[in-house]
């Protein structure tokens, strides 16, 4: 594994502006330099992070962590609100392609241009053509429109192009929750096979695939890194404070159940009836 590392983020956040009303967007434009209409809202914030060359990073945590709007900054998708982020390398995310097919397009001509913008030219594009539609198992499909595919299909043929695409860096969002068990046996293994050269990124619940694939995890949470470490300590402190959180939340749902049973007025109850034998 080199020393130089793959990706490395200094100071990272990413803030949305939240408007109240439509008219204060048009507000914003006209009168922004002289005070603001929105509510700044940060999905995630003071991010510092490294990721070595060929090493296997899992991010866990729940949803609305900031977990995919990281991702999302990685692949250069969203642009950072302030921090810096520098990638060497190419990267294959498997998160961006699926989103951005063009239904109206048919799997063969989605292949051609998802692979131009990862970088590869048409000729070697043209010549994995057979390959990628194997690996997705979309037969005749492949020159459907992709509007006929479902979910599944869609996700199997990004996987697939991502698989060809010769990528420094594969980042992977919940690509394995989609599919049967013949295509996530097959994803897994070219995972295992592409963490020995090249650099793994893996977001998912699914922690056993996290301890499989993982060198070391990081647990993302309300849109900073709360821990960093071996997929063992990492884990162990989530499931910890992940019970510790349902526990609180049992709690207080049942307080609040018995609060408001005490407030109804006395004569909304109905007296026990008593009856002899």
């Amino acid at each position: 594994m080199s020393s130089d590392p793959a990706i490395r983020c200094l100071g990272l956040g990413k803030a949305y502006q939240l408007y109240a009303r439509r008219s204060d967007q048009v507000k914003q434009l006209l009168f922004g330099s002289f005070r603001r209409f929105y509510l700044e809202y940060w999905v995630l914030r003071d991010i510092d992070l490294e990721m070595q060359r060929g090493e296997s990073v899992g991010i866990i945590g729940r949803n609305g962590a900031g977990k995919t709007t990281l991702l999302r900054l990685l692949c250069g998708i969203t642009q950072p609100t302030c921090g810096e982020i520098s990638v060497a390398g190419r990267i294959a995310p498997i998160l961006a392609l699926g989103a951005a097919f063009d239904w109206e397009m048919t799997g063969r001509q989605n292949v051609l241009i998802s692979g131009a913008v990862l970088g590869l030219r048409r000729a070697d594009i043209l010549r994995r053509v057979p390959s990628i539609a194997g690996f997705a198992a979309i037969g005749p499909f492949l020159d459907q429109p992709v509007r006929l595919y479902s979910a599944g299909m869609r996700s199997r043929l990004a996987f697939a192009i991502c698989a060809h695409a010769e990528a420094d860096i594969l980042i992977v969002d919940e690509a394995l929750a989609v599919g049967d068990a013949a295509f996530r046996r097959k994803s897994l293994a070219f995972m295992e096979s592409f963490r020995r050269r090249g650099t793994l990124i893996l977001v998912t619940h699914d922690m056993e695939q996290i301890r499989a694939l993982c060198d070391r995890v990081i647990w993302v949470d309300g849109g900073g890194i709360r821990a960093s470490g071996t997929a063992a300590e990492v884990i162990q402190l989530y499931d910890d404070a992940s019970e510790t959180e349902d526990e609180d939340g049992i709690r207080l749902r049942l307080d609040a159940e018995a609060r408001a049973a005490l407030s109804q007025p006395t004569a909304n109850r109905r007296p026990a009836k008593w009856r002899s034998g």
